[in-house]
């Protein structure tokens, strides 16, 4: 990971221990100090002036849009989603953005908090002990919720929360960010006052080459219309989301046809999916199973000199994505609660992977961890798409932009710019069931991308084409994999599991539904992870 755009930082704040500070400094990218006080040190990668300083008050950020003057701590990660360092001579703050897309993971050690951009720098502070409720839900819902990391001395900062050092002591501080201190009523926004507030978002980027991926789906043929419609200097490149149809390349070559975009396909070579699925896992820490099709991607975006505009967010501002007609028609707290994290977790495979204890707890973990991270969206009537953003698009969907392209790449999120989440938050979940006013959204940036076929709704057949992340290299890779958990972790696993990995590799071709394949990852991620620290892990016993 080379941190060009976005640096990597590092710090501590409160009553700092020199001699740990140091082993953090030392243990990450190589770094420079930006600000050293008695109770606050923070270092970067890369020079990384202050936004505010004057007398004893300093203020530092660190995300892509940086804040033009102090203001609340709050108020800068809502407005620019960064995280920041901020002092006034009594009080210091560490924040996180208001969604907290750009991670800070914190290690708390006697009076002092210190951070970093990464996890593994801080493992030279911590043990690395095994945390099974982060991992049940990496495995199950394929991401961390809340402040879990694979580690139970590790945390990361959620969004719109802060760790305050103030009189001597630390404590947290938690905050209601814009869109639930003011509930968002319907205001009947229409389609094409959205479309006119999306225009102006555009307008941060002028007289940047922009570089739109197009897939088949709403979300990128939306943002490509756009950007071309205004002028901007466009590519689009395409490449297959290892689903078993490329049904994207396909339909993204129509839409940028239409448009007149150049368009470019980015090929996978199942021979190398072994080597990306590891590089991915390293590279996002273990938190995720998901990415590992985007590898190829990320590498050429990294050499090709132009923004790279992500449709993160789209899914479920404008068309419910993820929220089920179970979630739309709950009758109680308890059911709507539920149906969200129902459509969040991955379905039953085709036979049990896990022990039946091991499912128990690993179900009964996850509904609680849900339950404390979606707390404060509870009623909110915005809930179900809140529910999806805060959670499963933060902690897993964004770290493709964020993690994979973001340190050496500038990229943009238009669909999280404060003006267009909130007027998209706005509109109703009823108006968005079923996509309809996403296609109304579509149909009034340019009708005929609208009508062209999308992955979205798809109604002709599909042409089938060979998994990568099931070919006989992957295979290979999962059995290896999957065996280190079997004999590192006995009682995990179910017979069932146990019976097939004892058929060797091909015995892996059974696993071919959605479901089972990233049952599969999940799984075979964590095997990764034993053999990665299979020398610091001082003990991987269950906890049931």
């Amino acid at each position: 990971m080379q941190f060009n755009v976005r640096p990597y930082v590092c710090g501590a704040l409160g009553r700092i221990d020199t001699v740990l500070l140091g082993k953090l400094t030392a243990a990450g990218p190589r770094v420079r100090p930006a600000l050293q006080t008695d109770g606050a040190a923070l270092f970067s990668s890369a020079p990384l002036p202050p936004y505010h300083r004057a007398g004893g008050s300093f203020a530092f950020s660190w995300g892509e849009r940086k804040p033009p003057g102090l203001d609340a701590w709050m108020a800068v990660a809502e407005t620019y989603e960064t995280p920041g360092l901020v002092g006034d001579g009594e009080r210091v703050t560490l924040h996180a953005g208001a969604l907290g897309l750009v991670d800070v993971y914190y290690a708390r050690l006697g009076e002092a908090v210190y951070f970093s951009s990464l996890i593994q720098p801080l493992l030279g502070l911590v043990p690395a002990e095994i945390d099974w409720a982060a991992w049940a839900s990496i495995i199950q819902v394929t991401f961390p919720l809340g402040d879990a990391t694979p580690y139970t001395a590790v945390k990361r900062l959620p969004g719109s929360s802060a760790l305050v050092f103030e009189q001597g002591r630390l404590k947290t501080e938690r905050r209601l960010p814009r869109w639930l201190r003011t509930e968002p009523y319907e205001t009947w926004t229409s389609p094409a006052e959205l479309l006119e507030i999306l225009r102006e978002v555009y307008k941060d980027y002028e007289g940047r080459r922009l570089l739109v991926p197009v897939s088949g789906g709403y979300d990128s043929r939306l943002l490509c219309s756009v950007a071309v419609a205004g002028g901007a200097d466009v590519e689009s490149w395409t490449t297959s989301p290892d689903d078993g149809t490329d049904t994207d390349i396909a339909f993204a070559r129509a839409i940028t046809r239409e448009l007149g975009v150049h368009h470019r396909v980015i090929t996978q070579d199942p021979a190398d999916y072994p080597g990306d699925a590891q590089e991915v896992a390293r590279r996002l820490e273990y938190l995720t199973p998901h990415h590992a099709w985007y590898a190829p991607f990320a590498k050429e975006v990294h050499r090709a000199g132009r923004v790279l505009v992500d449709g993160l967010a789209g899914g479920p501002l404008l068309k419910n994505f993820m929220v089920s007609g179970a979630a739309l028609e709950a009758t109680s707290q308890a059911e709507r609660s539920a149906a969200v994290l129902s459509s969040l977790s991955l379905g039953a495979p085709s036979q049990p992977f896990l022990s039946p204890r091991a499912l128990a707890w690993t179900e009964q973990a996850v509904r609680e961890q849900f339950g404390a991270a979606t707390s404060m969206l509870h009623g909110h009537r915005a809930e179900l798409p809140l529910s999806v953003l805060h959670t499963r698009t933060v902690r897993g969907i964004a770290r493709s932009a964020v993690n994979l392209v973001g340190p050496e790449a500038s990229f943009a999120a238009p669909f999280i710019h404060p003006a267009f989440f909130d007027a998209a938050l706005s509109v109703g979940v009823a108006r968005k069931d079923k996509g309809r006013f996403y296609r109304e959204l579509l149909h009034a940036a340019d009708p005929r991308v609208a009508a062209l076929p999308s992955t979205n709704v798809v109604k002709q057949p599909l042409r089938r084409v060979p998994l990568r992340s099931t070919a006989a290299p992957a295979r290979v890779y999962a059995h290896q994999t999957l065996r280190v958990v079997a004999e590192r972790v006995p009682g995990l696993l179910s017979e069932e599991l146990h019976e097939v990995l004892r058929d060797g590799p091909d015995a892996l071709t059974r696993f071919n539904g959605w479901n089972d394949r990233f049952w599969v990852r999940g799984l075979v991620l964590f095997g990764l992870w034993l053999s990665d620290f299979e020398n610091d892990l001082p003990d991987v016993s269950l906890p049931f």
